[in-house]
């Protein structure tokens, strides 16, 4: 591995526990984060083998995936739910696992935990969940890890990984009109590839991250997993540390101390990296996805691109995703139908994407179904707080209960039959939000609150206020 000095460096670095026959690095695990889908399984592999946890004060559980966001009262009317929700109860209370439950702190994982002050900078954070990625924000090494990884790590407190290259990723210049981090996270897949960070941590840079606040970098993150990349992080500066002060599970008496230390695990201005690439911010505007992954992304504004062009990876692969999206090369998306409008998620759950949302939504109605799913109870607190909760229901759109939603669709909220979606969410494959024809488009909080006025793809800049981006 060619880089050196950078925060990824540091931390495997620092947290190495030996090395295996496998020739894989055994490193230990300082924040392991648990949810109902993942961890079953690997309780039941502690019990067969006779195996306590071993670091439990290091483990937190919550309910996300499966709660409906409707009605939340017991039992769930889906019994496998219910079933999958009764056992997480259970088994953190035979295992001693802090937990999050509904009207207790409940949300979805990658909102609550860093709300909570759960992550630093510096650890090493694995969770059972793909956009696990998104804790890099924090200026931490964050993975999504399979069943099988987490009952290791409940048994050890440790997992086995061989080292990653690391990718600098600068993002240069002011962001325009209309977009926002989950326009930057798109294109950045997009011009690297769903493939491209194979293999590599990614590390996000440049005076456009620097200038960007904490929920803006955790979706950056989230977003990460989606290029390829095992892991993505920013570097922690003042902006990390005044949004740690104060929370609940961050330090307390020594939490100067704590800063010291986590300005030192940032990358040094000398390290090297495996690679670097530039990404100009100037050039960017709202953009949405066309096809069925992450990187078949375009400009609102422009035409659908033709197969075979350079930026395809695969002209059959194209015609697929055309075929699938109902949707034909050379016209332009602005002015597709949509059914329903989804603006919630990990990715683009928290307060600042609900006040970007609001800012478009107020004074006007929506004209299809549009669900809007705060990603914690303190985010709809918080959100209720400002009124929002108001404009969103005076627009038409539905006020939710926090939960995954129809992120992933393993609760009620689903599309049918082959309705078209415009999601905040992270991924548009193919029956991703419950219908196996259903049909995603990803953009931004502010692009998805303007498709829900019109019913169909459009430019969000028409219906922003205030010159606000967000």
């Amino acid at each position: 591995m060619m880089a050196k000095g950078t925060l990824y460096n540091k931390i495997w670095n620092s947290h190495k526990a030996s090395v295996l026959e496998s020739g894989e690095r055994q490193i230990f695990v300082g924040r392991h984060l648990m949810h109902e889908v993942t961890s079953p399984q690997a309780f039941e592999m502690l019990r067969e083998r006779g195996i306590s946890i071993r670091r439990p004060e290091l483990t937190f559980a919550v309910l996300d995936h499966v709660i409906p966001t409707d009605d939340i009262s017991r039992p769930f009317e889906d019994a496998k739910a219910e079933l999958m929700t009764k056992t997480l109860e259970d088994n953190v209370a035979e295992f001693g696992i802090k937990y999050f439950a509904p009207g207790k702190g409940q949300g979805v994982c990658h909102v609550i935990y860093p709300e909570l002050g759960i992550i630093w900078p510096g650890q090493v954070v694995v969770c059972g969940d793909s956009h696990t990625s998104t804790y890099g924000a924090f200026g931490t090494l964050a993975m999504g890890i399979g069943t099988t990884q987490v009952s290791h790590v409940l048994a050890t407190q440790t997992i086995s990984m061989s080292a990653l290259k690391v990718r600098k990723i600068n993002f240069i210049g002011r962001m325009n009109r209309g977009v926002t981090a989950k326009d930057l996270a798109l294109r950045m897949i997009g011009k690297l590839g769903a493939k491209g960070g194979v293999g590599f941590a990614y590390e996000l840079a440049g005076e456009t991250v620097n200038n960007m606040s904490m929920e803006e970098r955790m979706t950056l993150c989230n977003m990460g997993i989606e290029g390829g990349a095992r892991s993505c992080y920013i570097n922690p500066d003042e902006t990390t540390f005044d949004y740690l002060k104060g929370r609940p599970y961050a330090p307390d008496k020594d939490f100067e101390d704590a800063v010291e230390y986590w300005k030192a695990v940032a990358s040094d201005k000398d390290a090297d990296y495996d690679d670097i690439v530039d990404i100009d911010v100037t050039r960017i505007n709202p953009v949405i996805t066309w096809g069925v992954s992450p990187d078949q992304v375009m400009d609102i504004a422009g035409s659908l691109p033709e197969p075979g062009t350079p930026a395809m990876e695969s002209k059959d692969e194209a015609l697929d995703a055309y075929d699938y999206m109902g949707l034909r090369p050379g016209e332009p998306i602005e002015g597709t139908p949509v059914d329903v409008v989804f603006i919630g998620s990990c990715t683009n759950g928290r307060l600042n994407d609900l006040i970007g949302a609001a800012d478009i939504l107020k004074d006007n109605k929506v004209s299809v179904k549009t669900l809007i799913v705060p990603g914690s109870e303190q985010v709809k607190k918080e959100a209720e707080g400002l009124g929002l909760d108001k404009i969103f229901k005076q627009s038409g759109a539905q006020w939710r209960n926090p939960g995954c939603s129809m992120c992933l669709a393993m609760n009620p909220d689903k599309l049918v039959g082959n309705q078209r979606s415009v999601s905040t969410s992270n991924r548009n494959f193919k029956g991703r939000q419950g219908s196996p024809a259903g049909r995603t488009h990803l953009a931004s909080p502010i692009t998805a609150a303007a498709c829900a006025i019109e019913g169909k793809i459009i430019n969000p800049e028409r219906y922003m206020k205030n010159g606000n981006n967000n």
